[in-house]
């Protein structure tokens, strides 16, 4: 009843109303279609937490598409987040609790119909959650509504097991019912809900792919922005993560239910039923790295790629794009001695000669330097280009290189060993349009900041990147010369990202 009384109100736009009254006079309390929420009011923003968007996926929910919230009446204190879903600590983040499913909303003080930009956190589908990426400068100087989510990640988002049909992608239908959320609420924090960018980076940028790609994500977004991961991207032995095969994003269903399979076994289980009842403990005690999500069902009938290159995508606007150094944060993490020729022959086998040829060290100033080229290239770089190619042929598409090679370490900084330089290495951007702790920037860096926010929430609301103020970045067009909008300190302009990260050579190696 509570539920068909709010949805109506919604729909009326009442309930935005309310909540302009409420953020006036009540301190902070909005109405959603399950119940009131109190936030934090303060001078220039208000920040609701932990406010949950689907039931919690315990018990017989483990391994289901995410269900209804059980409504409430009374108002909801949304003051602290929620908790980290379920993961091992190889990010430093360790949580055994599957009740995870929340989000958070940041909104400027003066409401109104503003777009809408929900963030997807990075950590490859195993790691991080959104808390931590605070939202406050990106909504005060946009002029946005900024929605941050958790949504199951590892084995408990991403599992195929054969005995489950569809299954794979439960960390990816999570997001589509925080979207779904944003759909019917955002009236109610001031954010227009026809007008809703969904980006991420690194893991969730990958997930921006799944949703640009799947059929299920259709409607529920307007503009898409992914940050240092795509459709495309592929990667050797190590390429990402040291001690890491060759893999993907993505798995295909036959080979995630071998791999179901054999974790089923593993854990001294026989069936599903046994694996639902384990405690979450004995799957986060399994540090499997990047965890990849699974093609060939409901949520990603086809592979992300091949749906981009047969044109069966969400054709809405994008920006894509990466960082000027990706590979260096995988290179920094490999312990001396550094044998450049050894690794070089793990990820590309008799080929490695021919690709230390066109990487020498000497070229670089250090085997590890020329090791981080060679991932930046191959990895990140040129695969990122094959998505520009494929997206320009049917969408508006604009691409950018994040290349601050001063970007402040943070809490990166103890994994680059002295004298290597990190560069604009992966997820340096990150602190300049989120509020992360740890992450100073100077003056040179706050003005790039601003800039970047002002592309990001200028693309937010009209789908073009360009605004007052803000260096010309030009639509891309499908040609020969692949140029992206190259950011750096005093420095915006046009680069040829191809030639610069020798695509050419990449292409003929394969």
């Amino acid at each position: 009843m509570f539920r068909r009384l709010a949805t109506l109100l919604t729909a009326a736009g009442l309930l935005a109303g309310l909540a302009g009254v409420a953020d006036a006079g009540q301190g902070g309390l909005v109405w959603t279609d399950t119940g009131p929420v109190r936030g934090t009011v303060t001078a220039d923003h208000q920040l609701y937490q932990g406010i949950p968007y689907a039931a919690p996926p315990v018990g017989d929910r483990r391994w289901r598409s995410p269900q209804p919230v059980t409504p409430w009446t009374a108002p909801r204190d949304a003051t602290k987040p929620g908790p980290a879903c379920a993961q091992s600590g190889g990010a430093g983040q360790p949580s055994d609790n599957e009740d995870c499913l929340y989000l958070n909303v940041t909104t400027p003080s003066r409401h109104g119909r503003k777009p809408v930009m929900v963030w997807l956190h990075g950590g490859g589908n195993s790691y991080l959650s959104s808390d931590g990426f605070g939202a406050r400068r990106l909504a005060v100087q946009g002029d946005v509504v900024v929605v941050t989510i958790n949504y199951r990640l590892g084995f408990f988002g991403f599992l195929g097991h054969p005995d489950i049909p569809d299954s794979g992608a439960y960390g990816i239908e999570d997001q589509q019912a925080a979207l779904r959320w944003v759909k019917r609420n955002a009236a109610s924090f001031g954010g227009d809900p026809r007008n809703v960018t969904v980006f991420g980076e690194s893991g969730g940028a990958f997930d921006v792919c799944a949703h640009v790609t799947s059929p299920l994500s259709r409607g529920l977004f307007d503009k898409a922005i992914a940050q240092s991961g795509g459709c495309s991207i592929t990667w050797p032995n190590n390429g990402v993560i040291h001690g890491l095969p060759a893999s993907s994003p993505w798995i295909s269903k036959t080979k995630a239910a071998a791999d179901a399979v054999t974790l089923t076994k593993q854990l001294g289980c026989a069936d599903v039923t046994c694996l639902r009842g384990l405690p979450a403990s004995a799957f986060t005690a399994i540090d499997r790295g990047l965890t990849p999500v699974v093609t060939g069902n409901r949520v990603l009938p086809v592979h992300p790629a091949e749906a981009l290159s047969s044109g069966r995508f969400n054709r809405v606007p994008v920006i894509w794009g990466n960082t000027r150094d990706e590979g260096r944060l995988a290179a920094a993490t490999i312990a001396e001695p550094f044998d450049y020729p050894a690794l070089l022959k793990a990820a590309y086998g008799e080929k490695a000669a021919k690709v230390e040829a066109e990487y020498p060290a000497s070229k670089f100033g250090s085997p590890r330097l020329a090791y981080g080229a060679v991932l930046t290239d191959d990895t990140w770089a040129c695969n990122q280009l094959a998505d520009d190619r494929l997206l320009a042929r049917r969408t508006t598409t604009y691409t950018y290189e994040f290349a601050d090679r001063t970007a402040p370490l943070g809490y990166f900084g103890s994994l680059f060993p002295p004298g290597f330089p990190p560069g604009a290495f992966h997820a340096s951007e990150v602190a300049y349009l989120f509020d992360v702790p740890t992450f100073d920037l100077n003056p040179e860096q706050q003005k790039l900041a601003a800039q970047m926010v002002g592309y990001w929430t200028r693309f937010a609301a009209t789908g073009n990147p360009n605004g007052r103020g803000l260096p010309q970045w030009p639509v891309y067009r499908d040609n020969r010369v692949v140029t992206v909008q190259s950011l750096a300190p005093s420095d915006i302009r046009q680069v040829d990202a191809s030639a610069e990260h020798n695509c050419g050579f990449w292409s003929a190696l394969r």
